[in-house]
Protein backbone atom coordinates (compact mmCIF):
# COMPACT_ATOMS: atom_id res chain seq x y z
CA UNK A 1 0.00 0.00 0.00
CA UNK A 2 1.51 3.30 -1.15
CA UNK A 3 1.28 6.55 1.12
CA UNK A 4 -0.67 9.81 -0.84
CA UNK A 5 1.58 12.64 0.79
CA UNK A 6 0.61 16.17 0.30
CA UNK A 7 3.52 19.33 1.10
CA UNK A 8 1.82 22.41 2.39
CA UNK A 9 4.17 25.35 1.94
CA UNK A 10 1.84 28.32 3.82
CA UNK A 11 1.55 29.18 0.11
CA UNK A 12 -1.23 29.81 -2.45
CA UNK A 13 -0.79 26.89 -4.73
CA UNK A 14 -0.31 23.98 -2.55
CA UNK A 15 -3.31 25.24 -0.22
CA UNK A 16 -5.78 25.08 -3.33
CA UNK A 17 -3.78 22.04 -4.10
CA UNK A 18 -5.06 20.25 -0.92
CA UNK A 19 -8.83 21.67 -0.99
CA UNK A 20 -8.74 20.39 -4.55
CA UNK A 21 -7.63 16.85 -3.86
CA UNK A 22 -9.71 16.56 -0.46
CA UNK A 23 -12.86 17.42 -2.44
CA UNK A 24 -12.53 15.82 -5.82
CA UNK A 25 -10.92 12.61 -4.37
CA UNK A 26 -12.77 11.88 -1.43
CA UNK A 27 -12.14 8.12 -1.63
CA UNK A 28 -7.90 8.82 -1.23
CA UNK A 29 -5.88 8.36 1.75
CA UNK A 30 -4.00 11.67 1.87
CA UNK A 31 -1.65 12.51 4.00
CA UNK A 32 -1.08 16.05 4.85
CA UNK A 33 2.43 17.97 6.06
CA UNK A 34 3.69 21.26 6.42
CA UNK A 35 8.06 21.49 7.01
CA UNK A 36 8.25 24.49 10.07
CA UNK A 37 10.94 26.80 9.76
CA UNK A 38 9.67 28.75 13.02
CA UNK A 39 10.61 31.91 10.68
CA UNK A 40 7.63 31.89 8.94
CA UNK A 41 4.65 34.52 8.77
CA UNK A 42 1.82 34.79 11.04
CA UNK A 43 -0.50 34.08 8.23
CA UNK A 44 1.06 31.22 7.03
CA UNK A 45 0.36 29.73 10.18
CA UNK A 46 -3.51 30.85 10.05
CA UNK A 47 -3.56 29.32 6.14
CA UNK A 48 -2.86 25.74 8.23
CA UNK A 49 -5.28 26.58 11.06
CA UNK A 50 -8.10 27.36 8.00
CA UNK A 51 -7.35 24.32 6.02
CA UNK A 52 -7.33 21.86 8.82
CA UNK A 53 -11.09 23.48 10.21
CA UNK A 54 -12.01 24.04 6.25
CA UNK A 55 -11.13 19.95 5.30
CA UNK A 56 -11.47 18.79 9.00
CA UNK A 57 -7.93 17.13 8.71
CA UNK A 58 -4.89 17.31 10.67
CA UNK A 59 -1.17 18.45 9.15
CA UNK A 60 1.81 16.63 10.60
CA UNK A 61 4.18 19.26 11.40
CA UNK A 62 7.12 18.63 10.12
CA UNK A 63 10.63 20.04 11.93
CA UNK A 64 14.47 19.93 11.44
CA UNK A 65 16.27 19.40 14.84
CA UNK A 66 13.01 18.18 16.36
CA UNK A 67 14.76 17.97 19.70
CA UNK A 68 16.84 21.43 19.69
CA UNK A 69 15.39 23.97 21.95
CA UNK A 70 15.98 26.37 19.42
CA UNK A 71 13.70 27.27 16.11
CA UNK A 72 15.00 24.81 12.88
CA UNK A 73 16.72 27.91 11.13
CA UNK A 74 18.67 29.36 14.24
CA UNK A 75 19.83 25.62 15.01
CA UNK A 76 21.19 24.73 11.57
CA UNK A 77 22.39 28.84 11.15
CA UNK A 78 24.27 28.36 14.39
CA UNK A 79 25.40 24.62 13.08
CA UNK A 80 26.69 26.22 9.44
CA UNK A 81 28.52 29.16 11.58
CA UNK A 82 26.33 32.01 10.82
CA UNK A 83 26.69 31.74 6.87
CA UNK A 84 23.28 32.61 5.75
CA UNK A 85 21.73 30.71 3.07
CA UNK A 86 21.86 31.81 -0.38
CA UNK A 87 20.65 30.74 -4.00
CA UNK A 88 24.07 29.51 -4.45
CA UNK A 89 23.92 27.43 -0.75
CA UNK A 90 20.11 26.70 0.15
CA UNK A 91 20.94 24.76 3.33
CA UNK A 92 17.72 26.17 4.29
CA UNK A 93 15.95 24.02 1.95
CA UNK A 94 18.05 20.66 2.40
CA UNK A 95 17.94 21.23 5.93
CA UNK A 96 14.13 22.57 6.72
CA UNK A 97 12.57 21.06 3.74
CA UNK A 98 13.82 17.99 2.56
CA UNK A 99 15.39 16.15 5.35
CA UNK A 100 12.27 16.06 7.62
CA UNK A 101 10.02 15.10 4.42
CA UNK A 102 12.51 11.73 3.93
CA UNK A 103 12.63 11.51 6.92
CA UNK A 104 8.75 11.17 7.48
CA UNK A 105 8.47 9.32 4.39
CA UNK A 106 11.39 6.52 5.79
CA UNK A 107 11.34 3.56 3.40
CA UNK A 108 7.63 3.28 2.42
CA UNK A 109 6.64 3.67 -1.24
CA UNK A 110 5.73 7.20 -1.47
CA UNK A 111 3.07 9.28 -3.76
CA UNK A 112 4.09 13.25 -3.60
CA UNK A 113 1.66 15.64 -4.96
CA UNK A 114 2.63 18.65 -5.75
CA UNK A 115 1.13 22.23 -6.19
CA UNK A 116 2.77 23.48 -9.89
CA UNK A 117 -0.09 24.71 -11.61
CA UNK A 118 -0.90 24.27 -15.41
CA UNK A 119 0.28 28.01 -16.27
CA UNK A 120 3.81 27.39 -14.76
CA UNK A 121 6.85 26.15 -16.89
CA UNK A 122 9.07 25.07 -14.21
CA UNK A 123 9.84 21.39 -12.66
CA UNK A 124 9.60 20.94 -8.82
CA UNK A 125 11.23 18.80 -6.69
CA UNK A 126 11.83 15.26 -7.68
CA UNK A 127 13.65 13.17 -4.92
CA UNK A 128 16.26 11.20 -5.62
CA UNK A 129 14.87 8.27 -3.78
CA UNK A 130 13.39 5.91 -5.60
CA UNK A 131 10.43 4.93 -3.35
CA UNK A 132 9.05 9.05 -3.73
CA UNK A 133 7.33 9.55 -6.87
CA UNK A 134 5.98 13.13 -7.58
CA UNK A 135 2.63 13.54 -8.96
CA UNK A 136 1.54 17.79 -10.55
CA UNK A 137 -2.64 17.05 -10.52
CA UNK A 138 -3.02 20.91 -11.54
CA UNK A 139 -1.04 20.45 -14.80
CA UNK A 140 -2.39 18.60 -18.51
CA UNK A 141 1.08 16.52 -17.85
CA UNK A 142 0.97 14.91 -14.29
CA UNK A 143 3.72 13.05 -14.72
CA UNK A 144 7.57 14.08 -13.82
CA UNK A 145 10.18 14.67 -16.12
CA UNK A 146 12.26 11.35 -15.05
CA UNK A 147 9.01 9.44 -16.07
CA UNK A 148 8.26 11.16 -19.39
CA UNK A 149 11.48 11.08 -20.34
CA UNK A 150 11.79 7.67 -19.93
CA UNK A 151 8.54 6.44 -21.86
CA UNK A 152 8.89 8.70 -24.70
CA UNK A 153 12.23 7.29 -25.21
CA UNK A 154 12.84 5.75 -28.74
CA UNK A 155 13.65 2.36 -27.72
CA UNK A 156 10.31 2.44 -25.72
CA UNK A 157 8.43 3.27 -28.94
CA UNK A 158 7.24 -0.64 -29.64
CA UNK A 159 6.29 -1.40 -26.03
CA UNK A 160 4.16 1.50 -25.72
CA UNK A 161 2.45 1.09 -29.32
CA UNK A 162 1.47 -2.52 -27.76
CA UNK A 163 0.18 -0.42 -24.72
CA UNK A 164 -2.51 1.03 -26.97
CA UNK A 165 -4.13 -2.18 -27.89
CA UNK A 166 -6.64 -2.10 -25.13
CA UNK A 167 -6.80 1.14 -24.20
CA UNK A 168 -9.71 3.24 -25.73
CA UNK A 169 -8.16 6.59 -27.78
CA UNK A 170 -11.78 8.59 -27.72
CA UNK A 171 -10.81 10.69 -31.19
CA UNK A 172 -8.34 10.74 -33.54
CA UNK A 173 -6.69 7.57 -33.08
CA UNK A 174 -4.54 7.03 -35.87
CA UNK A 175 -2.94 10.21 -35.28
CA UNK A 176 -2.54 9.80 -31.86
CA UNK A 177 -0.55 6.38 -32.65
CA UNK A 178 1.48 8.12 -35.78
CA UNK A 179 2.85 10.83 -33.07
CA UNK A 180 3.13 7.69 -30.64
CA UNK A 181 5.35 6.01 -33.45
CA UNK A 182 7.01 8.90 -34.25
CA UNK A 183 10.70 9.19 -32.99
CA UNK A 184 12.28 11.90 -30.80
CA UNK A 185 14.52 13.70 -32.74
CA UNK A 186 16.00 17.31 -33.00
CA UNK A 187 13.24 18.86 -35.14
CA UNK A 188 10.20 17.03 -32.93
CA UNK A 189 11.59 17.04 -29.37
CA UNK A 190 10.06 15.36 -26.19
CA UNK A 191 8.37 17.85 -24.83
CA UNK A 192 6.65 18.64 -29.09
CA UNK A 193 5.77 15.00 -28.55
CA UNK A 194 4.68 15.21 -25.24
CA UNK A 195 2.13 18.11 -26.16
CA UNK A 196 0.85 16.13 -29.22
CA UNK A 197 -0.40 13.23 -27.30
CA UNK A 198 -1.49 15.05 -24.36
CA UNK A 199 -3.56 17.32 -26.76
CA UNK A 200 -5.28 14.77 -28.52
CA UNK A 201 -6.27 12.19 -25.31
CA UNK A 202 -4.92 12.93 -22.12
CA UNK A 203 -6.37 9.82 -20.26
CA UNK A 204 -5.43 7.83 -22.69
CA UNK A 205 -1.81 8.98 -22.40
CA UNK A 206 -2.16 8.73 -18.68
CA UNK A 207 -3.00 5.04 -18.96
CA UNK A 208 -0.02 4.14 -21.52
CA UNK A 209 2.09 6.01 -18.61
CA UNK A 210 0.11 3.64 -16.04
CA UNK A 211 0.98 0.47 -18.09
CA UNK A 212 4.94 1.42 -18.65
CA UNK A 213 4.76 2.17 -14.77
CA UNK A 214 4.20 -1.27 -14.04
CA UNK A 215 7.41 -2.65 -15.02
CA UNK A 216 9.34 -0.12 -13.06
CA UNK A 217 9.63 0.17 -9.40
CA UNK A 218 8.32 3.69 -9.00
CA UNK A 219 5.41 3.89 -6.26
CA UNK A 220 2.57 3.58 -8.48
CA UNK A 221 3.35 0.44 -9.80
CA UNK A 222 1.92 -1.53 -6.83
CA UNK A 223 -1.44 0.14 -7.31
CA UNK A 224 -3.86 -1.38 -9.78
CA UNK A 225 -6.03 1.70 -10.27
CA UNK A 226 -4.62 5.51 -9.94
CA UNK A 227 -7.97 8.09 -9.69
CA UNK A 228 -6.26 10.85 -11.57
CA UNK A 229 -5.65 9.13 -14.70
CA UNK A 230 -8.73 10.40 -16.40
CA UNK A 231 -8.34 13.82 -15.19
CA UNK A 232 -7.26 16.32 -17.99
CA UNK A 233 -8.83 19.09 -15.84
CA UNK A 234 -5.71 22.32 -16.19
CA UNK A 235 -5.67 24.51 -13.32
CA UNK A 236 -4.14 28.00 -13.62
CA UNK A 237 -3.95 30.59 -11.40
CA UNK A 238 -7.48 31.90 -11.08
CA UNK A 239 -8.54 28.73 -10.37
CA UNK A 240 -6.28 28.79 -7.70
CA UNK A 241 -7.41 31.92 -6.23
CA UNK A 242 -11.01 30.72 -6.98
CA UNK A 243 -10.92 27.61 -5.24
CA UNK A 244 -9.29 29.21 -2.05
CA UNK A 245 -12.01 32.20 -1.92
CA UNK A 246 -14.81 29.92 -2.85
CA UNK A 247 -13.87 27.30 0.22
CA UNK A 248 -13.59 30.41 2.52
CA UNK A 249 -10.25 29.05 3.37
CA UNK A 250 -9.29 32.61 1.52
CA UNK A 251 -6.20 33.45 0.29
CA UNK A 252 -3.38 34.32 2.46
CA UNK A 253 -3.15 38.79 3.21
CA UNK A 254 0.45 38.47 2.24
CA UNK A 255 -0.75 38.42 -1.43
CA UNK A 256 -3.61 41.17 -0.90
CA UNK A 257 -1.64 44.53 -2.48
CA UNK A 258 -1.32 47.49 -0.57
CA UNK A 259 -1.34 50.43 -2.13
CA UNK A 260 1.19 53.28 -1.31
CA UNK A 261 2.02 56.93 -2.97
CA UNK A 262 5.53 57.79 -3.69
CA UNK A 263 6.37 61.41 -5.42
CA UNK A 264 3.20 62.33 -6.31
CA UNK A 265 2.12 58.48 -7.75
CA UNK A 266 0.68 55.63 -6.66
CA UNK A 267 1.95 51.97 -6.54
CA UNK A 268 0.58 48.61 -4.64
CA UNK A 269 2.98 46.08 -3.18
CA UNK A 270 2.53 42.69 -1.62
CA UNK A 271 4.66 39.36 -1.22
CA UNK A 272 4.90 37.46 -3.97
CA UNK A 273 5.52 33.87 -2.02
CA UNK A 274 5.54 32.13 1.22
CA UNK A 275 8.38 30.76 2.91
CA UNK A 276 10.42 32.59 5.76
CA UNK A 277 9.66 35.93 6.18
CA UNK A 278 13.49 36.58 5.39
CA UNK A 279 13.66 34.44 2.18
CA UNK A 280 16.21 35.77 -0.03
CA UNK A 281 14.73 34.96 -2.97
CA UNK A 282 12.33 38.08 -2.00
CA UNK A 283 13.00 41.18 -4.40
CA UNK A 284 13.92 44.51 -3.17
CA UNK A 285 10.21 45.37 -2.90
CA UNK A 286 9.13 42.99 -1.48
CA UNK A 287 12.00 43.91 1.73
CA UNK A 288 10.27 47.25 1.72
CA UNK A 289 7.14 46.07 2.42
CA UNK A 290 8.58 43.75 4.92
CA UNK A 291 9.71 46.83 6.46
CA UNK A 292 6.99 48.53 6.43
CA UNK A 293 4.16 46.16 6.77
CA UNK A 294 6.10 44.17 9.59
CA UNK A 295 8.72 46.20 11.11
CA UNK A 296 9.65 44.20 13.81
CA UNK A 297 10.59 41.12 11.55
CA UNK A 298 12.45 43.61 9.02
CA UNK A 299 14.17 44.26 12.49
CA UNK A 300 14.59 40.38 13.42
CA UNK A 301 15.84 40.10 10.14
CA UNK A 302 18.66 42.53 10.04
CA UNK A 303 19.88 40.93 13.49
CA UNK A 304 20.64 37.96 11.00
CA UNK A 305 23.05 40.41 9.03
CA UNK A 306 26.99 39.82 10.99
CA UNK A 307 30.15 38.72 10.07
CA UNK A 308 29.92 40.03 6.76
CA UNK A 309 26.97 37.75 6.15
CA UNK A 310 23.98 39.13 4.26
CA UNK A 311 20.76 38.22 2.90
CA UNK A 312 21.44 40.16 -0.83
CA UNK A 313 24.79 39.64 -2.01
CA UNK A 314 25.53 43.29 -3.05
CA UNK A 315 23.24 45.26 -0.35
CA UNK A 316 22.96 44.64 3.60
CA UNK A 317 19.26 45.27 5.40
CA UNK A 318 20.68 48.41 6.71
CA UNK A 319 22.00 50.25 3.69
CA UNK A 320 18.15 49.13 1.87
CA UNK A 321 16.18 50.87 4.66
CA UNK A 322 17.96 54.21 4.41
CA UNK A 323 15.25 56.83 3.11
CA UNK A 324 16.83 57.87 -0.41
CA UNK A 325 17.23 54.07 -1.27
CA UNK A 326 14.10 52.79 0.08
CA UNK A 327 12.55 55.58 -1.88
CA UNK A 328 14.79 54.86 -5.12
CA UNK A 329 13.39 51.01 -5.20
CA UNK A 330 9.56 52.44 -5.33
CA UNK A 331 10.19 54.51 -7.83
CA UNK A 332 11.81 51.72 -10.02
CA UNK A 333 9.03 49.61 -9.00
CA UNK A 334 6.17 51.90 -9.97
CA UNK A 335 7.72 52.00 -12.72
CA UNK A 336 8.17 48.55 -13.86
CA UNK A 337 4.85 47.56 -12.59
CA UNK A 338 3.49 50.14 -15.67
CA UNK A 339 5.44 48.68 -18.07
CA UNK A 340 4.45 45.26 -17.37
CA UNK A 341 0.82 45.87 -16.95
CA UNK A 342 -0.38 46.69 -20.44
CA UNK A 343 1.40 42.74 -20.87
CA UNK A 344 -0.07 41.28 -17.87
CA UNK A 345 -3.44 39.00 -18.21
CA UNK A 346 -4.08 38.69 -14.87
CA UNK A 347 -5.73 41.10 -12.60
CA UNK A 348 -3.38 39.97 -9.25
CA UNK A 349 -0.89 42.12 -8.40
CA UNK A 350 1.37 39.48 -7.79
CA UNK A 351 1.90 38.32 -11.38
CA UNK A 352 2.97 41.89 -12.36
CA UNK A 353 5.55 41.86 -9.33
CA UNK A 354 8.17 41.18 -11.47
CA UNK A 355 9.00 38.33 -13.37
CA UNK A 356 10.85 36.08 -10.51
CA UNK A 357 8.35 34.11 -9.26
CA UNK A 358 9.80 31.16 -11.16
CA UNK A 359 12.51 31.34 -9.39
CA UNK A 360 13.24 30.14 -5.90
CA UNK A 361 13.05 26.62 -4.26
CA UNK A 362 10.05 24.60 -5.91
CA UNK A 363 9.62 22.94 -2.22
CA UNK A 364 9.44 26.23 -0.32
CA UNK A 365 6.90 28.14 -2.61
CA UNK A 366 4.66 25.48 -4.54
Amino acid sequence: MIRNLLGISGGKDSAALAIYMKTKYPEMQLEFYSSDTGKELDETYQLIDNLEIYLGIKINILKGAENSSEDPFDHFLHMYGGYLPSSNARWCTKKLKLEPFEKYVGTDPVVSYVGIRGDEDREGYISTKNNIQSIFPFRQNIWSEDVVRKVLANQLVDQCYAYMSDIEIKKQSEKYLTILTTPVSMSFNQTSKLKALLDIDTAAFNQMVFKYLKTTEYPLAKETYFPLLDNDEVLVRSDIFRILEESGVGVPQYYKEIGFEHNGKSGAYARSRSGCYFCFYQQKIEWVWLYEQHPELYAKAMVYEKDGYTWMQEESLADLMKPERMSRIKEEYIKKTQRNKDKAQSPYLLDILADAEDEGCASCFI
